[in-house]
C-alpha cells in the first residue's frame, strides 16, 4: 500500500563505547501511499539522568473514581524520546512512535499471535507511516498502515484508532496461507498489495528489534524519557489497557513475556496517561531514567504509580 520508501538509518552500539555524535535528522521523502515519516530522535549527550527515588509517589488504584492530578514532569534533560535496545542494536523514536509500536505488539499478543506477526506489522507501519498515525495519505489512505475506507478497511475513525488498525492488519495477515514462515516483506506485501512489493524488507531488522522489545522476548528493552504533566483518569487507563492488552494486567502475577509486554506498553503510553513509574520483575522505570533500574524484591506483578 505504499510506493518507494526512502532509506532509514540506525546505529549499532557496543556497550562501553560512546554514542555517535549527534547529526541532523533526515526526513524520509513521502512514498506513493504514505505520509512522510517524522525525523528520528538521535542519541545526544548528556545522557539521560539516572533514576531517582520514587518515595511519596501515589500508586494508582484502577478501581478508584475521579481524575488524578500529576504533580510534575520528568526531570530528564533534552526533549522526550524513547530508545529500543537489544544487544548491540538501538533505535530511537519519538513518543508517538513508541506508543504506536507498543500498541501494535499488545494487540498482536492479545490476539494470540506469535512474535513474527508483530515483526511483520511493525515493518509495515514503519514503511507506510513511520509509526505515526497520519490523517491523510495517497487517495483515501489513513493511519498507521495507510488503510483505505473505500477498500473495506473500516471507517476513517476506526482506521485512525491504532488498536483497531493493528487488529485489522492482523486479521488480514492470518488469512494468508503459510504466513508464519513467509519472509517479512512477502507477508506484508500480501496484506498491503503495494506498488513496491520489496519496500518492507528494509525495515525487517529494525522491526525485529522492536518486536523483541515490545513482546517481552527481551526484558526491559524499551525506555522513554517522557514528560508527565497531564491529568488522567484511572478508569480511562483501565479501559485502554483492556482494549489493547486484554484483561488481567495489573495486580496479578504474570509470566515474563506477558509481564514485559504489559510493562513496555505502560512505558510507551506513560506520557498521555501520566504514569510516573512502572515496576516489574525486580526492575523499575521512571520518566527521567536512561534505562530500567534494579528494584528489589523481584515481583512478577506489574505495578504503576502516578
Amino acid at each position: 500500500m505504499t510506493g518507494e520508501s526512502p532509506s532509514g538509518r540506525s546505529w549499532s552500539m557496543v556497550p562501553g563505547t560512546p554514542p555517535p555524535p549527534r547529526r541532523d535528522s533526515q526526513r524520509r521523502s513521502p512514498s506513493a501511499r504514505s505520509h512522510p515519516r517524522a525525523r528520528r530522535v538521535r542519541w545526544r549527550r548528556p545522557g539521560w539522568r539516572a533514576w531517582g527515588a520514587v518515595a511519596g509517589v501515589v500508586a494508582i488504584v484502577l478501581g478508584a473514581a475521579g481524575a488524578v492530578r500529576l504533580l510534575s514532569a520528568g526531570n530528564g534533560t533534552g526533549p522526550p524520546e524513547c530508545r529500543v535496545a537489544v544487544g548491540s542494536s538501538a533505535y530511537f523514536f519519538d513518543l508517538e512512535q513508541a506508543a504506536n509500536a507498543t500498541t501494535i505488539a499488545a494487540v498482536g499478543k492479545r490476539m494470540g499471535l506469535p512474535d513474527h506477526a508483530v515483526t511483520v506489522a511493525v515493518a509495515t507501519a514503519l514503511q507506510e507511516s513511520g509509526l505515526h498515525n497520519p490523517t491523510h495519505g495517497d487517495r483515501d489512505s489513513l493511519g498507521l498502515f495507510q488503510q483505505r475506507p473505500s477498500q473495506g478497511w473500516g471507517t476513517p475513525a476506526q482506521i485512525l484508532t491504532p488498536s483497531y488498525a493493528a487488529a485489522a492488519f492482523y486479521q488480514h495477515l492470518v488469512q494468508i496461507a503459510g504466513w508464519q514462515t513467509l519472509p517479512v516483506t512477502d507477508a506484508a506485501q500480501q496484506v498491503q498489495r503495494s506498488g513496491s512489493p520489496t519496500a518492507y524488507a528494509r525495515w525487517e531488522s529494525e522491526a525485529r528489534v522492536v518486536a523483541r522489545a515490545t513482546t517481552g522476548e527481551v526484558p526491559a528493552a524499551l525506555s522513554c524519557r517522557a514528560p508527565v504533566q497531564s491529568t488522567t483518569s484511572p478508569t480511562v487507563l483501565q479501559q485502554a489497557m483492556v482494549q489493547e492488552l486484554g484483561p488481567s494486567t495489573l495486580g496479578v502475577t504474570l509470566d515474563s513475556a506477558r509481564g514485559w509486554t504489559v510493562a513496555t506498553w505502560l512505558v510507551g503510553h506513560a506520557s498521555p496517561f501520566g504514569i510516573r513509574s512502572v515496576a516489574y520483575g525486580g526492575q523499575i522505570w521512571t520518566p527521567d531514567a536512561e534505562q530500567w533500574q534494579q528494584h528489589p524484591p523481584v515481583d512478577f506483578q506489574v505495578r504503576i504509580a502516578v
